[in-house]
């Protein structure tokens, strides 16, 4: 079985291209040469049927993934089966199952069976939580155990993993000589990975063993996000010495992996202050060969708990902008509490917002949709203006509970509607692209 990268590389056009390009408004063959470029990965584990397909990269629209999974604290299956549900209800394009609590194995085949959205993990937690239920020491884990850990969990269909690559001991020295950092270690996975070849004073095999890695994604043709384990967790971290060793190592790693035929991904941070976002991806895109960036938040204030999902969707629509190709949500319990199913819904929609938000800076011959709904609210056709909106069930939820007199307008301005009047006053200059419906001409209120 050839990977989509080789396929594309040999001017084949799969199904998946095709599929992608359907979605997306283009040909097949200009998804191909993205493909083939490394600039556009298509998750698609192939022994996983009916699982959506979507594109993630450079000219694509910007991807959204839900993270779910339960946790030492709280292991509830059926909670994470409503959660990835809401995923997809909520229009996620991947989600990643990250559970630490309970029986993972079971958990994700669960998880898999009752989504079509493309699934992926971060395979040290189960690596971790398992040699620390065995050996009361996750710092025993055996490396041989990963790999077929790894394996197996491609084998039940994960089209994409998060793996810790670009850790090593230079980037572990990088935190020593800089006297560690305002906001510690944030990356569960990459923390225990630190820990494990500090106790072991080993290097990470994940990194020792890199073309084994990518031979065994390869092999089920899954994408492989290389990991940001030392990722900043405070703006004051942001670029230090140790994130930025592991960028560098991520973004060669990449080139790598796509010289052995291995669709690539690389992740970035993190917690960012504004004004570095565009500097952080320019420099992700420059160093990598224009690999698909896969951007966690970013959080550009580190004092927004309780409403991060908020502080995330800033930095999500500046990344956007700026070229990122997959944002992963940030729910309102970031950093408090694992996510519920109201979390889940409200971190989406904040997301999906802030996307849309940053592509329309960054296509901006894209912006139709953005017209027609304009010109819907201007002439008071809220049945259109719902319909071509990002959420027209909490549109007309809360249009119903406070419902006007007059149904033209809202109880925002009841009688003293600015559309209206505007409207009786301009109605006979209305023309070109500016008149909705030129034969049907709104009659003076």
């Amino acid at each position: 079985m050839k990977t989509q990268l080789e396929l594309a590389r040999e001017g084949v056009v799969s199904p998946e291209m095709e599929k992608v390009a359907a979605a997306e408004g283009f040909t097949g063959e200009k998804i191909r040469q993205g493909v083939a470029a490394g600039h556009i990965v298509i998750p698609a584990n192939p022994g996983r049927k009916d699982q959506k397909i979507c594109g993630i990269g450079k000219g694509l629209r910007t991807k959204v993934n839900a993270s779910i999974g339960t946790s030492s604290d709280i292991s509830d299956v059926d909670l994470e089966i409503r959660k990835a549900k809401i995923a997809e209800e909520e229009k996620a394009d991947t989600l990643m199952e990250l559970s630490t609590g309970g029986d993972l194995d079971a958990i994700r085949r669960k998880v898999l069976d009752n989504c079509s959205l493309p699934v992926g993990n971060v395979p040290l937690y189960q690596a971790f939580a398992e040699a620390s239920r065995k050996y009361h020491n996750p710092n025993k884990l055996d490396p041989e155990y990963l790999f077929e850990l790894i394996e197996r969990q491609l084998e039940d269909g994960l089209s994409f993993m998060a793996i810790h690559c670009g850790i090593n001991r230079f980037s572990i020295e990088r935190m020593r000589n800089q006297g560690f950092r305002y906001g510690g270690l944030v990356s569960k996975g990459g923390t225990f990975m630190v820990s494990w070849m500090e106790y072991n004073n080993r290097e990470n095999p994940l990194y020792e063993q890199f073309d084994r890695v990518c031979a065994l994604m390869k092999k089920y043709d899954a994408v492989l996000s290389l990991g940001n384990g030392i990722r900043a967790g405070a703006i004051h971290d942001s670029h230090d010495r140790a994130q930025m060793a592991e960028m560098i190592i991520n973004c060669e790693l990449a080139e790598l992996g796509r010289n052995m035929g291995c669709q690539m991904m690389v992740e970035g941070p993190g917690h960012v202050p504004l004004d570095e976002i565009q500097g952080n991806i320019m420099l992700e895109k420059a160093m990598s060969g224009g690999a698909p960036y896969y951007v966690l938040g970013p959080l550009p204030a580190d004092s927004g708990a309780g409403y991060d999902h908020l502080t995330a969707a800033i930095g999500a629509s500046h990344s956007a902008w700026h070229g990122a190709d997959l944002i992963c949500y940030i729910t309102p319990a970031e950093h408090l509490a694992l996510p519920n199913e109201n979390d889940v819904r409200e971190g989406l929609r904040a997301t999906r917002l802030a996307t849309r938000i940053g592509d329309i800076a960054k296509y901006p011959e894209r912006r139709e949709l953005e017209k027609r709904v304009a010109l819907a609210r201007r002439d008071s056709d809220f049945e259109e203006y719902f319909n071509l909106s990002m959420f027209p069930e909490k549109m007309r939820e809360v249009r119903n509970s406070r419902k006007p007199e007059n149904e033209s307008t809202c109880t925002m301005c009841g009688d003293f509607c600015a559309m209206e009047r505007g409207f009786s006053l301009f109605k006979d200059d209305i023309a070109g692209d500016k008149c909705r419906h030129p034969e049907k001409k709104k009659e003076t209120v």
